[in-house]
């Protein structure tokens, strides 16, 4: 045969060696493309951090090589991948760790790592609807009830972490798996109304599990009419994650479809089950005392990394935190368009990060800017199927991450991008680490009404991962669709949720998410609130990156309105008197009636006037008129009222002198005032006076309301003649 000719396609250079070729096969599989050149950018084609893991998990069994994700994010195209990886002597080196194969069982199956703290959860509060996930698919047509109940048992013999039971033995629980026979899983079959149906639906899928007696797993076929039903399958997050629908979506559609048409199913038999990577998680993390074991590198570094975090996250809510969390929530979708989809995944081309990380900085961004501090310490899930042999597997394999991120120092949009990817590529190289550990080792104070070590997740997603699968399932002979469950529940104070849609040709198409929130500490309309600031802040970070993020808008229109002219808008008609006129005017009416108290002295209105007028006289000779400061330092008593209506009797404006303050501050404040006059007592007097002498612009004259009170009482009883205004 001729030599084949290696032609770009539509610009695109092709692979030249075997070892490229499966690159860019493997780079187009995880991506979910057709095909995938030598230069292009793993995340401009959709690649995100969750993504990239799995890649790596792809390139760990493919190629027995280990990559890390830093690597990726350097060199993130299959050219310089390869050339990458070849520098660093990887190609021939076997650095892949021990691929997860079905092996010997011990006698008694421990929890996985993320199990056990669902279970010690169950265990404190008891069953409940909070840490399930429910399915529900309408179905229209002939639908084969038999055949529906047989796949679902088909379902359940193909997966153990589906007919797998937790019973303790001295307060230690074990996987117990049940055979396939003894797995029974009855099809609850009910006549509903479609009225009814989102009740019936939420009420079912409130219902907790007894995990130590029930299989994690129930199905609930509602039916509308003879044609017309809606399927609900529930399933308890100890057995599965949000990944696991997708394999039991296909399954569920491969068994009924074989079970309809009287065949089997063209099921390839599962390389392992969920009991052989529990055993195999171990393993490979090694034991926490050998210092060269991952485990002990990962916590290690943790101990670290959330050294001082803080133990919760104070937003700006609605109420008050609960001593005991009700995990009521509720939900608001978010939107994102086409354009400022587009405007984010430029930016995060332009700062060498990942579209996650640009939005994981906006809202941590955001969250500083309502008040939350600037130790921003977020959730984040991962896939946790680190080996290809997972992928098919229902189970609990999602981890968490805590993304904690220093907003302090007015950093710009750009740089704070730039923290976030270098906090995130050091996490995600540690991410084996299970968070029910890391708890468990940080041990933060702990508390029933919140969320330990962060309180606000935030998760992203594109078209493929994880439920796109579940979102279109197929059965035989029927139209089926998503049917919608409302749980109403909460498990963080607010959680984030984006996915990134892409047209045909991989331009960016839009964000859509949802932020459900704690019904305990927010209402709806704040959430949504939230959502609206948070692209706002969005749109300035792509419009002005280089701008510090106290400076991006996230005010509304009207909320800007509000705050500077509505709440502002404090006209209103002043007098054109004068208040020594005011006071004046109510001595001459109520001359007798008490006007100041003082233990158990009393001045009426009258006596007030004249002592403040003859103080007023006495101001006026030493030179103070309008413009003039005097300063007041008087202990608290009936001369200190008369000391404030004399000197603004006398045209001048008081400094109020507190003579508790430090004599230093004294001094400073009458120098830096420039005040020429001082209204004193002569024992207050005597304190400043040696200060006085060293201050460069010193009162000229003191008076003093005790010792000098002899000559004040010669002054005239009457308001001194000038013209004041309340200009002055």
């Amino acid at each position: 045969l001729p030599a084949p000719e290696l032609t770009a396609v539509a610009g695109r250079r092709l692979p030249r060696t075997p070892r490229e070729e499966v690159l860019c096969a493997l780079f187009a599989e995880v991506l979910g493309v057709e095909r995938v050149g030598l230069d292009d950018n793993f995340f401009e084609l959709g690649g995100h951090s969750l993504l990239a893991m799995r890649l790596i998990g792809r390139l760990r069994a493919a190629l027995e090589v280990e990559v890390s994700i830093r690597a990726l994010f350097e060199a993130p195209s299959v050219a310089g991948l390869s050339h990458r990886l070849g520098q660093e002597g990887l190609w021939a080196a076997g650095a892949g760790r021990a691929a997860l194969v079905a092996g010997e069982r011990p006698a008694e199956i421990p929890l996985s790592y993320a199990q056990r703290r669902l279970w010690f959860l169950d265990r404190l509060e008891g069953p409940s609807g909070t840490y399930v996930i429910p399915l529900a698919v309408r179905l229209q047509g002939e639908l084969d009830r038999p055949a529906l109940a047989g796949a679902l048992a088909d379902v359940v013999r193909r997966h153990e972490s589906l007919r797998t039971i937790f019973p303790e033995r001295l307060g230690v629980a074990r996987q117990q798996i049940l055979s396939g026979s003894a797995a029974v899983l009855r099809l609850e079959v009910m006549s509903v109304a479609e009225a009814g149906l989102s009740a019936a639906l939420s009420a079912a899928a409130g219902r907790g599990f007894d995990l130590a007696r029930e299989l994690p797993l129930r199905a609930h076929l509602f039916a509308l009419s003879a044609d017309e039903h809606v399927l609900l399958v529930v399933l308890h997050h100890i057995a599965g994650d949000g990944w696991s629908l997708g394999p039991l979506s296909r399954d569920l559609s491969r068994y009924y479809g074989a079970r309809r048409a009287g065949v089997a199913a063209a099921v390839a038999a599962l390389p392992v089950q969920y009991a052989d990577y529990t055993l195999w998680q171990r393993a490979v993390l090694g034991d926490e005392s050998d210092e060269g074991s991952a485990i002990a590198r990962q916590l290690s570094y943790w101990r670290d990394r959330l050294k001082g975090v803080p133990e919760q996250l104070d937003l700006a809510s609605d109420r008050a935190r609960p001593a005991v969390s009700s995990y009521r929530g509720g939900s608001v979708e978010l939107s994102i368009g086409a354009a400022l989809h587009g405007g984010l995944s430029g930016l995060a081309r332009g700062s060498g990060a990942s579209l996650f990380m640009v939005v994981q900085a906006g809202l941590s961004a955001l969250l500083t800017r309502l008040g939350a501090g600037c130790d921003i310490a977020l959730g984040s899930p991962i896939a946790g199927r680190t080996d290809s042999a997972l992928d098919e597997l229902v189970g609990f394999f999602v981890n968490t991450l805590v993304l904690r991120t220093d907003t302090s120092g007015r950093p710009s949009f750009r740089e704070l991008v730039g923290r976030v990817r270098a906090g995130n590529l050091a996490a995600y190289s540690h991410a084996e680490l299970p968070f029910e550990r890391l708890v468990e080792v940080i041990n933060p104070a702990r508390s029933l009404s919140r969320h330990p070590l962060f309180q606000v997740m935030l998760a992203y997603q594109n078209e493929a991962w994880p439920d796109e699968a579940w979102s279109a399932p197929e059965f035989a002979g029927l139209s089926a669709s998503v049917a919608a469950v409302s749980t109403a529940s909460a498990k963080f104070d607010l959680s984030v949720s984006v996915s990134e849609r892409r047209g045909f040709d991989g331009r960016p198409a839009g964000l859509v998410g949802v932020l459900e929130y704690s019904s305990d500490l927010f209402d709806r309309g704040s959430v949504a609130a939230l959502g609206e600031r948070l692209i706002r802040l969005l749109e300035g970070a792509v419009a002005a990156p280089d701008r510090s993020i106290g400076a991006l808008p996230i005010l509304s229109g009207s909320e800007r309105e509000t705050i500077v002219s509505l709440w502002n808008a404090t006209a209103r008609a002043v007098s054109p008197a004068t208040l020594p006129a005011l006071f004046a005017a109510q001595a001459l009416r109520t001359p007798d009636a008490v006007a100041l108290v003082f233990e158990d002295r009393r001045l009426s209105y009258a006596e007030l006037e004249a002592h403040s007028n003859q103080l007023a006289h006495r101001l006026r000779a030493l030179g103070v008129g309008p413009e003039t400061v005097v300063g007041l330092c008087v202990e608290r008593s009936p001369e200190m009222v008369i000391g404030l209506m004399g000197i603004l009797k006398a045209g001048g404006a008081y400094l109020p002198l507190d003579p508790g303050y430090p004599a230093e501050r004294l001094t400073f404040m009458l120098s830096d005032a420039g005040a020429a006059v001082l209204v004193t007592q002569s024992a207050l007097a005597a304190r400043l006076i040696d200060r006085l002498g060293g201050v460069a612009a010193q009162p000229s004259h003191i008076v003093r309301l005790d010792a000098d009170w002899a000559e004040l009482a010669r002054q005239p009883a009457q308001p001194p003649a000038l013209v004041l205004d309340p200009g002055h």
